[in-house]
């Protein structure tokens, strides 16, 4: 096990992801955001069964830093209540997370 974790958030438009992606990549609270073109989500939303066009953000990050990270995603979020989702990284590449290791810090420096 890791203390690496993937956090997926969505967002309404290409712009306030990348807007996003950019500003958890500024304050070092992301490795890397992959920004996945619109979907469809269906979700209800108060009472009611909603449908809209959303991107997925994928941000990979470390567990120490989700605090911060969710902090600053709620700041800066167009969202009443955005998604934040937090996958464990059990496992991976040697490489690629040792990239991990460099790219971020241990803990949240804000």
């Amino acid at each position: 096990m890791t203390d690496f974790v993937v956090v997926l958030s969505t967002c309404a438009s290409a712009q306030e992801a990348e807007t996003l992606a950019r500003h958890l990549l500024e304050k070092r609270l992301a490795a890397c955001v992959n920004v996945a073109p619109a979907g469809k989500s269906i979700y209800r939303w108060k009472g009611a069964i909603e449908e809209a066009s959303e991107h997925l953000l994928v941000i990979k990050s470390r567990r120490p830093l989700l605090r911060q990270l969710e902090k600053e995603l709620s700041k800066v979020h167009s969202y009443e209540v955005p998604e934040l989702v937090v996958l464990a990284v059990v496992d991976g590449s040697r490489s690629y997370l040792e990239w991990l290791e460099r790219e971020l810090p241990e803990e949240s420096t804000q």
